[in-house]
Order: structure tokens, then sequence, then C-alpha cells
């Protein structure tokens, strides 16, 4: 047996080690939470790193996840071993390859961190929805319950798919596995190879298509025949059981690690046992430990191999003595009997007592009572306390047939009821909740933390990170667990020796000691000084500090980034500070082993970026104070709400709770039926992030509307409007006469107002001003300051300014930015990252278009900050209307902004059928103006509005079924504007077919994709919209081949107007363009640049960066209009390239990253990339011929 080789790793790592290590071929694409298996072959691969048969694999993104089966499929045939990661929607546009893999008896193994489906929403959490929708294709199908099994049975799977033939899926559960960090045993090389029999890899090998022993696959076949060629492979799948038992002794022979395909713990005579699959057996198995150590006699059965269900094996593993049941599955099947899982076991229970079929197993049995229950949905959490309930119901007279636990379900009342306050925690385990906000890099150093303890001590570590899908800005809790003994607690920690709070604003918004234990450890990042933090904190921290004799540090962390150079990033400040406390290593050891790790993450932001982190890590203990709080008394700070008290009731009582993260508390009689939620409350957010914030200097302001317009959060406003408001106004409100022939500057005033509870800080507005005073250098029109000290101030300021009346549309120039900066935002402040550059162009949409715009939004970025729970930016104007916003797929986007729009085109031609035929009964004249209404202008929009209020008015209180009908249908006689929205990752790649197909159709329909030229949503990954040379995940070295241009496809079609536009660089040719592409009456689409923090420069640059993507010509301004005059029809709208090329691309990471690792190939597709950007020009100078 190999001496051990321990690794901290997440599951994802473990199962693709595997998978690499017995690969030829990957096809990839990314989905959360697979997508890191991806990105570790991807860059394994980049660095030559050999399978066990001496090869690098071929590692190839595909277009989607139906492409990327299809190439296993491929590869396959050709006699290769393949594999591929996915989960979720993407498992399931695999379906029709698995079908024929499994059918043609193909051994692979595709890796599964198990997701729930897109249903009534959205959620990127885990559960065994997706595996359970795949279980009828045919293929093997083993659960894996952490890391280390994720691993072994990666290993396994492919010992069976080889010797059995049958295609396996190696299984565990998102994120609660993919993600948790844990000690693993890492299979070593030689033993990967003995568990694969050199006669199955010959087998496989020797049935690749060859022109030397010609054949043919994938017949059509008839009814004669068919039906006896699907059983042919009976046999095959008889013997898979047998195949996966002796890869699993074989295993245990070379590794020690024994597994069974299904594996009985607890009691040696039990009466009741659970019979469950994945990350949950562990939080069982210690509560049927703490019973049986009670006194009872309870027990579980871990099943490994679900498909196929080896009903024998099964049956024998259940004692005897069992009398009572509980199958628990962690997905819902409406209108099933039952979930899978349960009915399995039923069926095999049954099967083995029904003497005709039951060969002897049950012999001895009496059938037990069996009652199935969900629990974990979208990783849900799942605890010890849900597990002692599940118990308790098997006891009880009449125990539920079919039950949930962990919810509280008060509509069809079959949730269980448990002990919320009861705790398995091991006392002698170090517990540690780090309280962070999304991209402050808390996670990031958390997991360095748990590497560096596994790693450099002999204890067992856990690192669990919760966060929520917003893009950036969001709280995230870190949980670590570390001690001597192994650690199966999956679940959130509960009582915690350790704390830590990275943002101060945190501790009035939550209950951020709640879980501190007696005695604990607090850390706190703050602004304040340590002799006046104390009295800057809430009543309820401090009673509980002194309650529960907390140990309590402070630290200016923000202060020590500045001073370094950092900016916000306080996460290896903190980290030191962690370790300063903790005292696991020495001082000196841990500071060696910080700066170890920062090494190894940065290494690819360069020197100055690791050299800074240096001196952070330095100066943070000269820092760290721990506070004496017995000299001070308690103050009368109250917490903050979450909302205000004149949100509605839902916001109040349902988003309020979930923002608190107390979503889990909510009954289900709280939510929406179908997943329709109401529009305009991240207004209600107020997140208050930001420790800087803009402020306006009103004399100095030229009232351009830029920054408002750059504005990622539209936390920037500005209105015009009558003095006369100013009598109520607050004494700080700052207001100006306005500059513009169109206003009474001595009746009107005009005002610049910061949300400074929305900004998230990001500088954009700042260095995107225009205005620099003359006498102060530097100071600009708007600058940032501290937010504290303004806060209450612009508070009441912000609020005024709200109450102040909207300007009237028909007023404002529209053709210009100054214009469009007045008109009100119906998108803000949403979960979008500090700094975005693809929220300015949604917001812009919706100044101009807002009242009137119907959304389809692929999934993506755009999706996640636009309808993610528990707020949502979409907003609407005083009078109810706004934009209607739905989100579908990925990859089905553009059609079903086509649906949508087929939809309203229709409802149009019935509203008019149905008017004219009242039109004798509500009057001649008021239909014809209806149906001839001109609505080419807002104003046009606005009267046709009038009538149909009219019409509802005439034909509200009528019995007619006609005038019930057009009471539904009226509004759609009011011009709609469609938009279909979404990234590059879509449009180019998942997306294009659909897209392509819209473009060609020349339904009045408009697209804008947001092209931060990555997989933005998932990490960053290339995609087809990648440029040459560009460093992206699954192309870490570089890509090597140039940008798809998918405007000259789109213009190669002849009808659709196209055209690219980059705000930073020309924002006037934003407006313009925007404009003229809603007013073409056909389809239209736009190609919007958008900076992106995966481009690896700090976002406070992105203008800076769009310019000069312009002027390198790397991105050039263009529009075609296919309706205008033959050499009018395509316009540049730049001047020719004056900037060098590598100005512009080594000014950002993914370009600038390749000169250090590997200048030679970066001189070489800077060559490539100089060549095409020249050719890119002379194929536009061509087009103007159009």
């Amino acid at each position: 047996m190999n001496k051990k080789t321990m690794k901290i790793m997440d599951g994802n790592e473990a199962a693709a080690y595997v998978a690499y290590k017995t690969s030829e071929v990957c096809a990839i694409y990314p989905i959360t939470p697979s997508s890191t298996m991806g990105e570790f072959c991807d860059e394994w691969s980049a660095d030559g790193e050999k399978n066990v048969f001496g090869e690098v694999p071929r590692v190839m993104e595909m277009q989607s996840e139906g492409g990327a089966a299809g190439a296993i499929h491929g590869a396959l045939q050709g006699g290769a071993l393949a594999s591929t990661f996915t989960c979720s929607q993407g498992l399931l546009l695999m379906i029709p390859n698995m079908y024929k893999i499994a059918g043609e008896l193909t051994p692979t193994v595709f890796h599964i961190a198990a997701r729930t489906l897109a249903t009534h929403a959205l959620s990127i959490f885990g559960d065994h929805s997706d595996v359970m929708s795949v279980r009828q294709t045919g293929w093997g199908m083993l659960f894996g319950r952490n890391a280390q099994e994720a691993m072994d049975m990666a290993m396994i799977a492919q010992s069976a798919t080889l010797r059995s033939k049958v295609p396996f899926l190696n299984i565990f559960d998102g994120f609660r596995t993919s993600h948790e960090l844990m000690k693993v045993d890492v299979i070593p090389d030689d033993v990967i190879l003995k568990m694969m029999d050199e006669g199955d890899l010959l087998t496989h090998r020797s049935r690749a298509m060859s022109t030397e022993k010609p054949s043919i696959r994938g017949t059509a076949q008839n009814p004669d025949v068919f039906f006896q060629g699907r059983e042919a492979s009976n046999k095959y799948y008889l013997n898979v059981p047998i195949a996966v038992n002796f890869a699993m002794k074989h295993f245990a022979e070379l590794t020690g690690r024994q597994y069974k395909l299904y594996e009985y713990f607890g009691h040696a005579n039990p009466d009741r046992i659970i019979v469950t699959m994945g990350s949950g057996s562990n939080t069982i198995h210690e509560m049927v430990d703490h019973l049986n150590a009670n006194g009872e006699k309870v027990g579980y059965v871990y099943v490994r191999l679900f498909r196929p269900l080896d009903v024998k094996a099964f049956v024998n593993a259940i004692p005897k003595s069992v009398k009572k049941i509980a199958v628990l599955d962690r997905c819902k099947e409406p209108g099933s009997i039952g979930e899978p899982l349960y009915l399995d076991v039923v069926s095999a229970i049954v099967e083995s007592l029904t003497p005709a079929l039951s060969e002897g197993e049950g012999a001895g049995r009496q059938m037990p009572l069996i009652i199935g229950g969900r629990y974990g949905l979208a990783s849900k959490e799942f605890t010890p306390a849900m597990v002692k309930a599940v118990f308790e119901e098997l006891n009880a007279g009449a125990p539920k047939k079919h039950f949930t636990v962990g919810i509280e379900d008060d509509i069809t009342h079959l949730s269980l009821e448990y002990d919320h306050a009861f705790s398995l925690e091991k006392q002698h385990l170090f517990r540690g909740l780090f309280y962070g906000l999304g991209a402050d890099g808390t996670v990031s150093a958390n997991k360095n933390s748990i590497k560096i303890i596994g790693e450099t001590t002999d204890n067992h570590v856990q690192g669990y990170f919760v966060y929520d899908s917003k893009k950036s800005g969001s709280l995230t809790v870190s949980h670590l667990r570390f001690g001597k003994n192994p650690i199966r607690s999956t679940y959130l920690v509960g009582s915690a020796n350790f704390i830590a709070c990275h943002q101060f604003n945190f501790i009035a918004k939550y209950d951020i000691l709640k879980t501190a234990e007696q005695g604990a450890t607090f850390l706190l990042n703050t602004p304040y000084d340590k002799e006046d933090v104390w009295n800057k904190l809430p009543k309820h921290i401090q009673e509980e500090i002194i309650d529960k004799k907390i140990k309590f540090y402070v630290v200016d962390a923000s202060k020590v980034a500045r001073e370094a150079g950092m900016g916000s990033r306080v996460n290896t400040i903190l980290q030191t500070c962690f370790f300063a406390i903790a005292g696991i290593l020495s001082k000196e050891d841990a500071i060696k082993r910080i700066k170890d790790a920062i090494q190894k993450t940065y290494s690819d932001k360069g020197e100055k970026v690791i050299l800074k982190n240096f001196e952070a890590v330095d100066k943070a203990i000269a820092n760290l104070h721990l506070i004496d709080y017995s000299k001070y008394k308690t103050g009368n700070i109250g917490g903050e709400n979450m909302v205000s008290d004149s949100a509605p009731d839902f916001v109040k009582n349902v988003l309020a709770k979930i923002m608190m993260f107390e979503g889990d508390e909510l009954p289900v009689s709280a939510f929406p039926i179908d997943g329709t939620y109401p529009v305009a409350t991240t207004k209600w957010e107020k997140r208050n992030i930001a420790d800087t914030v803009p402020e306006w200097d009103a004399e100095l302001c030229s009232q351009c509307g830029k920054c408002f317009l750059i504005c990622p959060h539209a936390a920037i406003r500005c209105k015009v409007y009558s003095k006369e408001e100013l009598s109520k106004a607050p004494k700080d409100f700052k207001h100006i006469a306005p500059i513009g022939k169109e206003f009474a500057k001595e009746t009107e005033a005009y005002t610049l107002q910061v949300a400074v509870e929305d900004c998230t800080g990001c500088n954009l507005c700042v260095e995107y001003c225009p205005v620099e005073s003359k006498a102060q250098p530097g100071h600009k029109a708007i600058n940032m300051v501290s937010q504290i000290p303004i806060k209450e101030t612009e508070i009441k300021n912000w609020n005024f300014f709200l109450s102040l009346p909207e300007i009237d549309r028909s007023r404002v120039n529209k053709n210009t930015v100054k214009g469009t900066q007045l008109l009100q935002p119906l998108f803000e402040f949403s979960g979008a990252c500090s700094g975005c550059g693809e929220t300015p162009y949604v917001k812009l949409l919706s100044q101009l278009y807002g009242d009137k715009m119907v959304v389809a939004n692929a999934t993506g970025c755009s999706s996640i900050y636009g309808g993610n729970l528990p707020s949502t930016p979409w907003a609407t104007k005083s009078d109810g209307c706004g934009p209607v916003w739905a989100n579908s797929l990925f990859e089905d986007n553009a059609e079903f902004g086509l649906g949508i729009k087929m939809a309203y085109d229709k409802k149009a031609d019935m509203a008019k059928t149905l008017l004219n035929s009242i039109r004798d009964i509500i009057g001649v004249g008021l239909v014809d103006e209806i149906l001839n209404a001109d609505q080419s202008t807002e104003d046009g929009i606005r009267k046709q509005r009038e009538r149909i209020k009219h019409l509802r008015l005439l034909i509200s209180s009528s019995n007619d079924y006609a005038m019930k009908q057009l009471m539904f249908l009226a509004d759609h006689l009011v011009k709609k504007s469609h938009w279909i929205i979404g990234g590059d990752g879509w449009a180019y790649d998942i997306g294009f077919g659909g897209l392509d197909h819209v473009l060609s159709t020349g339904e009045n329909v408009n697209i804008i994709v947001l092209d931060t030229e990555v997989y933005s949503n998932t990490g960053g990954q290339k995609s087809k919209s990648t440029p040459i040379g560009a460093s992206a995940k699954f192309s870490v070295n570089g890509k090597a081949t140039g940008k798809k241009d998918i405007a000259l496809q789109a213009i190669a079609h002849g009808s659709a107007y196209v055209a690219q536009i980059a705000m930073g660089a020309n924002d006037a040719h934003t407006v313009k363009t925007i404009q003229e592409a809603e007013a073409f009456p056909g389809t239209s689409l736009i190609i919007a640049y958008s900076h992106c923090i995966a481009h690896g420069y700090d976002m406070i640059h992105g203008a800076e960066h769009q310019m000069n993507a312009v002027k390198s010509g790397y991105w050039p301004l263009f529009r075609y209009n296919p309706l205008k005059a033959k050499g009018e029809r395509f316009t540049i709208d730049c001047k020719e390239p004056s900037l060098p090329l590598k100005d512009f691309l080594y000014n950002e990471t993914r370009f600038s990253i390749l000169t250090r690792q590997s200048p030679e190939h970066a001189a070489e597709l800077l060559t490539l990339a100089e060549a095409g950007v020249s050719d890119h020009w002379e194929r536009l100078l061509a087009l103007k011929n159009l």
C-alpha cells in the first residue's frame, strides 16, 4: 500500500484529478458549481501535466453542454478515454447524447456537482433534481458524500465503466461537497493504473472507428427489430453491480479504503433506519451515533450505486430487525407517488418479499413501514435536529407517509417540526465564522487559511462558504472547522468559538454574535480608534460581548489596506490578525505561510500586487488591539431596520427576512406560487457598503450628466424642478440654476444627488467627470469622500430629492447625454459588481424606454443582478408603469424574446378585432383614433395611453364577454419596446443559433449584447468573444484564435440594424445608436463593450480602458442600417487606430500575464492581434461600399 499523500482540496478538484488522470480528451463548458472541474483540467493541460498514460490530455471548451456531450460521444467513438463535467440545465442538454452513449455501450464517466433545476426560479445551489432527471438514460449512477468520496467514486466509476461498458455518472452534492474544503488522501498514479484493467482498456480501444475495420453505428431501425436490439444489452446492466463491487474491493486492496454498494451504519439491531444518498448522510451519521449512545436503536443505509439498483444487495444491507424506514430524497417530483429513491426502496423491498421474485433474500423479514421525505432542496440546510425529527416521526403513532423537513409547510402541512436549538457541535473543534463582503477577499483568505492549517498541522479541516448569487457586495459567511478527529458536520456552524466581522456596518444590520458561545473571540474590522470603537457599537452587540464574556479584538484593516495601496482588499490583513489571535501556528510561521499563499494566489496579478499584500501583512499585527471593555458602559445605539417602515408589506414581511439571512424561517405560505415577484425592491435594501462615496461640487458642475450616465448602480441622480419645492428642503440640500435654454433659471433649480447607502464606492463617476478645478488640481465637480461623516445628512437629502417631481419628458432633449440623464432610471441599485461595465447600458435603456420596455434576459450576469432575490432593480414610475422582465434559460433567450414579441403582436391583433366588434357601442371616433394612432413619438404613446384609459373606463362595468376580454388585451394597443438582453457567452456561444435565427426573421425586436469577452457570471471562462492573446479560464495560455465577428455575421443577413458601441469611449454615440436601433422597424443588434473585473484592472479605470480600446482599433465604433441608400448604410464612427495596440492590451492583466509567464508566446500572439486589428479595419472600410 502506498504512502499517503494528503492534500487540501474540494470535491470538484478531487473529482477532476481522477478525471484528468484517466482521460485523453475532456470537452468542457462552464456552469456553476461544476465549472472549476473544467478549469482544473484546462490549467493542468496548459501546464503540460500528464495523465497516467504519459500523455497530456486534450481539453476543449465547447459552445454548450450539448456540444460538450456531442464531442465526448465522438471522442469515445474514436476510441479515446473521454470525460466532461456539468450539472443542472447543462446535464439536461446532454440527455440526447447520453441515450446514444449508453445505447452503444460506450464506457465513460461524467462528473456531476449535482444542482437544482430551474423551475419557478433559477438556483445555482445543490440538490439531486438534475441527476434524477437522467436516471432513465441507462447510465450507472454513483453517489459520493464528501471530497474524498468524490475522488474515490470517480476512480471506481472509471474502473467499472471499462469493465461493464455501461457509462457512469460520478455524482456529489453541488457546493456542500463540490466547494467544501477538506483533507483528501490523493490516489497515486500507480493505483489509478492498476484500477484500470489492461484488457478492458484494449477492448475499448478495439471498438474505435477505423477505416481498417469499417463498421456502421447509428443506424435507423424499423418496428421489426428495434425492440429486440434494445433488449440485447440486458446482461451488461445485470453485470454492472458486479463490476462496481469488484472495483470497490480492488480499490480497498490498493488503498485501504473500503466501500460497499449499499452500506449500513448504526446499531446492530435497529428498529428504525433512514435510507439516503449524498452529503446529508454525514449529518445522519452524527445523529445516529448520538441517539444510539443515548439508548436508542437506529441506523441508516447509504446508497452509493443508485443505477442500476441491485435489489438483492440493497435489501441485504438492511438489518432484519428494522421495522420502520424513512427514505430521504433531495429532489421534488411533482405528481409522482413519491420521489425516486423512495420509489426504488419500496419496490425493492416489496419485490424481495414476493415469493416468486425474492430468490430467498426476503426470508425472515416482515414488510416494514416505509415513509418518504424531501429535504435540502437548493442547498437548504440539513441539520442533526432535522434528522432527529425524522427518527421521531418514525416513532409516531401515525407517521406521515410523505413529508418535508427543514421548512414550515403551512399550506399542505407536510413538514416535520424540529427543535431549532438542538446542536451536536463538537466542543473540541475550532468553529469559526467570518463575515465578509462579496469580492472583499474574505472567502479567498479563508480558503488559504484552511490550506495552511491542513497542510502544516495534523488537524482535520473543513471549510464551507456561504454567499448568494449577487455578483459582489453581499454578505459572505465562511464556516471553518478544524480539530484532531475527522469532521462529518456537513451543516453550517451553529455555535462558534471565533467570529470575525470584516465589515463594520454589518454589526448594525445582522446579529453577528448570535452564534457566539461563552468565552468566544470576536475580531472586528472598524474605522474607529480603539478608544472610540466601544461607543460606536449597537447596544445589543455590547450586551452580547459582556454576557458571553467575549474576547474582543479590533483592527482598522481598511486603513492598513489604503496605506499599502490595496484599495478595499482587507483579506490578507484580517487573515494575519486571525492567525495572531488563534495561535494555531507561531507568528513567524503563520506570516511565512500567508506570504507563500499570497505569492501563489496573486502570481498572475504581478509583482506589485504581491508586494502590496506583503506590506499589509507586515503592518497588520501592529494595528491589532484587544479591547478592555470592563471600563466602558453600554450605550443606546440601536440596530438598523433592514428596510424602512414605509416599505410594502411583502418587502417587510418576506424580502427583509431574506435580506437578514432569516429566509429559512419563512413558511411556504409567504411565497408566490409561480415565482412571480414584485419590482422596485432594491430601493428598500440599503446595503450601505461603500467606505467612500461621491460628493457633488455644485459650483464647479457643468451639468453634463456623465457621472450619472456611467454610474453602474444609479446611485447618482439629477433633476430640474421648480424652486418652490425648496421651501421643504433640508438645510444642507444643494442646488444651482439649471444650464440650458430649455430651462428657466429664475424659477427652476438643478440638483445632483448621491444615494450614499446605495453607492458601491467604485469611483467611476469621479474618473469620468470632465470638469476639473483650475485652482485645485485633482478636484473635480464630483469627488470621493468618507461616507460616515456625511451619511445622515445625505440620507435626508436623498429622501427629499426623491420627493421632487420628475421632469416632463417632453421638455428633455433625449438625443443628448445631458437630456437622457434627466430621465428617471427604472433600473436601480442592482447587485452588480462595483464599477460594472454592463449596467450603465441597461440603466440607459430603462431611462429611454422604461415604461414600455418588455425584456427577455438571458441567464448570466445580467439576469443575476437583474433578478436575484431578495431584491430586484427593475423599477416603476410613480404611475406604476415600468419595464416587465423575464428570464427563461441561458441557451434560448433569443427565441424566448421572439416568442414574447409574437404573443404581444397576436394579442394586439385580437384587441383590434374586439375593438372593431364594439365600435358602434363605444363610438366610432374613439375606435378609429386608437387603431390609427401615431405612436412613433413619446407624445404619441402618451396620448394613446390616455385613449386606452378612457376605453377601459367605458367597458369596465360591462358583462359582455368581448368587452371583458378587451379589458385584459387593451394595453397591447400601446406600442411596446421589445429588448433581448444577454452577455457574450449567450450571444456568441450557447445561444448563437437562436440569435442568428431571430436576426433572420426581421421581427421588430432589439438585441443588446453586453460583451465582456468572457463568461463573467461563471467566473471568467473563455467565450468565442474572447480575443486572441487573452488569458481566461479554459484558455490560460492565451486564446490562440481571434474574436468571433458576430457583427459581420449579422450584417450578412442584410436586413438587421447592427452597431457596435462603447459608452466610455463615446457616450453621445451610444445614446444615438440605441435610439436608432429602437426606431428601426425590424431586428436590431447592438454589441456593447462592457469592462469587467475579469479583465484584470481596477474598475475605476473602466471608461478609460473603453476609450483606449477604441483608439487602438481593438473596438471600432460603427453602425449599419440596411434601410439607407447604397454607400450610406455602413458608418464608421471613430477615427483610424492611433494608439499602439500593446498600450491598450498590456494595461489589462488578461493580456499582460502572458508577458510574464511566456514572453515569446505573448509576443507571437501580439503580432497576430495587431494583424487582426489591421485586417478588421480594412474589412470595415470595405463595408462602407454597401
